[in-house]
């Protein structure tokens, strides 16, 4: 991935004319169809507005229109700028921390990642090949308990393709008939070789076509060979450190959208642009 520094973001988007003007050239990479003269057409911006006149006839396009940012009274620069921020960390940032940066209020910082992060949920492919699958447990009441017998948390299973891509989902609960149809969606049975721990939900994966190999957790053992959950675990780790040390806590009515944040950074850390450019691709 290339390196993308806060340098090169000043540098390329120092107002929001120029976050304007990106937004045209990547909607409209081959020039604006006009429909009044019916071809393509050389533009201008329209001085003071968010919009485009045609040079000929002055029939006006709107970039921003089906975008996040539409009738936004926020400056475009300080959606990039919280983009930018949002992209170039791995455990997450907060809306308190965007509030002293940008000088926005604390509900304008929390609304604009909600909106952000509406464009990070993917349809990835099912997974394939070696397939490790697992389950947390977040939020709910500290009574001591963890894991599995804790109350009140929300429930996420997740399968990662090792050395590939993670797709992970809050459900309603972790047994059997939850447990299969989110197999069969997001993991291929042939040539896939599934790894999870001896949780009893995985009991029914080699009847349902699955090669199924597990790993005694409850004997302390947490590696044999290529046998382990190590992976999706690693993952689970990063989503909490976020959870726990950034934002503390998240509503369960939320939390597929922090979910999704963290698998599409996951997803997306080998690509060659770097993440922030990968992030305003999803506009």
């Amino acid at each position: 991935m290339q390196k993308y520094t806060t340098k090169d973001f000043e540098n390329e988007f120092p107002n929001d004319d120029t976050c304007l003007e990106w937004i045209k050239n990547y909607l409209y990479p081959d020039g604006i169809y006009c429909p009044e003269c019916e071809k393509v057409t050389k533009h201008h911006h329209v001085t003071d507005r968010q919009c485009y006149a045609c040079d000929y006839c002055g029939h006006q396009i709107h970039p921003l229109a089906g975008t996040i940012f539409r009738k936004s009274a926020t400056p475009l620069r300080v959606w990039f700028q919280v983009m930018y921020r949002m992209a170039s960390t791995r455990c997450g940032i907060s809306a308190k921390q965007i509030q002293r940066e940008t000088g926005v209020t604390y509900k304008t910082a929390w609304r604009m990642f909600k909106q952000i992060r509406t464009l990070l949920g993917e349809d990835t492919k099912p997974l394939n090949g070696e397939v490790e699958v697992d389950e947390t447990y977040v939020g709910g009441v500290r009574s001591g308990k963890r894991g599995r017998g804790a109350e009140g948390k929300s429930k996420v299973l997740g399968a990662v393709q090792r050395k590939g891509k993670v797709i992970a989902k809050v459900v309603p609960d972790v047994k059997r008939h939850t447990l299969v149809p989110f197999m069969a969606h997001n993991v291929n049975r042939e040539n896939t070789t599934l790894f999870t721990d001896e949780f009893p939900s995985y009991d029914h994966m080699a009847r349902v076509g699955y090669k199924h190999l597990r790993i005694e957790h409850h004997l302390k053992v947490y590696a044999r060979g290529n046998v382990h959950t190590n992976t999706i675990e690693g993952f689970w780790s990063l989503v909490k450190r976020g959870i726990d040390g950034v934002y503390h806590s998240v509503s369960p009515q939320y939390l597929q959208s922090y979910i999704n944040e963290y698998s599409f950074r996951y997803n997306h850390r080998e690509d060659e642009a770097p993440m922030f450019q990968t992030f305003l691709n999803q506009i």
